[in-house]
């Protein structure tokens, strides 16, 4: 253990118990960005971080608004020739339904200790509030943390833009508006994402790769009004039997997707980027288990890893026809919704994607049944990280220290705005997070282990050091 890194531990554990305290207060903020009702929650939310970056001592602090939810951005760039790096996350949560399976209130965190320490229990916990928060703290350590020459700094050893939304749960449909209207502030050399998990508590990870997203919904409509089964059927075309059609020739028997020029494009990975997949300890009853299903299915050729993070897939996450209330309804009906989302992964992108579905779908439907397709927004890139890139590298070095222990490389079958960050601000994006599979984001009784959010404050604290310079 270095001295710097000795220093670092010294003061994540000295401060560990203030920063437990300060993430319940900012957790006891229902910021839920996608229900209008809390927008004055949202509100206090970033007045709550902007309070927090003024007293850490950041030069410049700004709430930004935007058409819906407000981001919170911070800047301490008083580092010439050093590196800068924009730090992303978001400080609005997921609703919290259902609310009778929580142990305990979702807006009331509670601290359980467990054989691994304590965790913390509450709505954005992990996802992202205490992600953002061990930044505070890394940010704190790092200012703490005396030079080689003995002093003590008083700015950061690289320069540093904080970028903290409000929308991300939301699918952040102002953030592109966003970033484009504040590039030239954005200016960067990197972004670092703390959004992010690990493989497992015992295998520390880091994402390398998000895939992107297309999805929708087509209406399949045959009449103006349902028909009585008996007087109707077997002469008028039923379009919940269109609907399954359709749905059943979306994937060949091999688990292709049959979509016309689908894969065109598709960069799959070399053999090296298959060996570091393959070196992920895998448990597929573990994993079945994770899951609650009975059997692992998916594109022939490709693992279970490699399907949930490298190809692309189509799924079909919502079919609505007919009746399917309590007893029967004996009838022919009018219509069905078929909602669909597609992942994609480097070398697709979203609007090649979908004016190939909509190709496709038309081709599908039969005389005499009309439909209508509607995409959610606009899509979303995927986003891959080069291995050799400097400041990706540097975080191994930093997580190596802190969990000493072998880095791995993972990727994340989800999409989020990594895409538009690299796109529009023209650099590459990196991550660092500290979460497990097991947290629940997005499920009752989310948490976050506070050992490895106080691991990932020693981990920033080392990365500033590192890419400045002065560890």
């Amino acid at each position: 253990m270095t001295a710097k890194y000795a220093q670092l531990q010294a003061f994540v554990s000295e401060h560990s118990d203030k920063f437990v305290a300060d993430l319940m207060d900012w957790l006891r903020i229902p910021s839920i960005g996608t229900d209008p009702a809390h927008d004055g929650d949202v509100r206090r939310s970033a007045e709550w971080l902007r309070d927090r970056f003024e007293a850490l001592g950041c030069p410049v602090v700004e709430i930004w608004p935007t058409a819906g939810q407000p981001a919170v951005y911070a800047e301490w760039c008083s580092a010439p020739g050093a590196p800068t790096v924009l730090v992303y996350g978001h400080h609005d949560v997921q609703p919290v339904d259902p609310l009778d399976e929580w142990t305990s209130p979702p807006f009331d965190p509670v601290v359980v200790a467990t054989e691994h320490g304590a965790r913390l229990l509450g709505r954005g916990a992990i996802d992202d509030k205490g992600q953002v928060a061990f930044h505070l703290l890394g940010l704190a350590a790092h200012l703490a943390a005396v030079d080689l020459d003995g002093s003590t700094p008083v700015h950061p050893a690289v320069n540093l833009k904080f970028l903290i939304e409000g929308e991300e749960e939301s699918g952040s449909p102002h953030f592109s508006e966003l970033l484009r209207a504040n590039s030239e502030r954005l200016t960067c050399d990197v972004v670092l994402v703390s959004d992010t998990g690990m493989y497992a508590r015992e295998t520390p990870s880091i994402c390398v790769g998000m895939r992107g997203l297309v999805n929708g919904e087509f209406e399949l409509r045959t009449a103006q009004v349902d028909l009585h089964s008996g007087s109707f059927g077997g002469a008028v075309p039923n379009p919940a039997h269109v609907a399954a059609r359709i749905i059943a020739g979306l994937h060949d028997e091999s688990g292709r997707v049959r979509i016309p020029s689908f894969y065109e494009g598709v960069r799959e990975p070399d053999a090296s980027e298959r060996e570091l997949m393959a070196k992920l300890p895998f448990d597929e009853a573990e994993y079945l288990r994770t899951t609650t299903t009975k059997i692992l299915v998916g594109e022939a050729g490709w693992s279970t890893l490699e399907r949930t993070w490298v190809r692309p897939t189509a799924e079909i996450n919502g079919i609505l026809s007919g009746y399917a209330g309590t007893g029967h309804k004996t009838i022919v009906p009018s219509s069905a919704l078929v909602k669909f989302s597609f992942r994609l992964v480097p070398g697709q992108e979203p609007p090649a994607i979908a004016a190939a579905f909509r190709k496709w779908l038309g081709e599908q439907v039969p005389t005499g049944v009309d439909v209508s397709l509607r995409f959610f927004g606009d899509g979303v890139r995927p986003c891959l990280t080069p291995l050799d890139h400097p400041v990706l590298q540097a975080v191994v070095r930093a997580l190596t220290t802190v969990f000493d222990s072998e880095v791995l490389f993972t990727r994340e079958g989800g999409s989020g705005p990594e895409a538009d960050l690299a796109e529009i601000l023209a650099v590459p994006v990196v991550f660092l997070g500290v979460g497990l599979p097991d947290d629940r984001i997005h499920a009752p009784n989310e948490k976050a282990e506070i050992p490895l959010l106080l691991k990932g404050a020693e981990a920033v604290a080392l990365l500033w050091a590192d890419l400045g310079g002065t560890s």
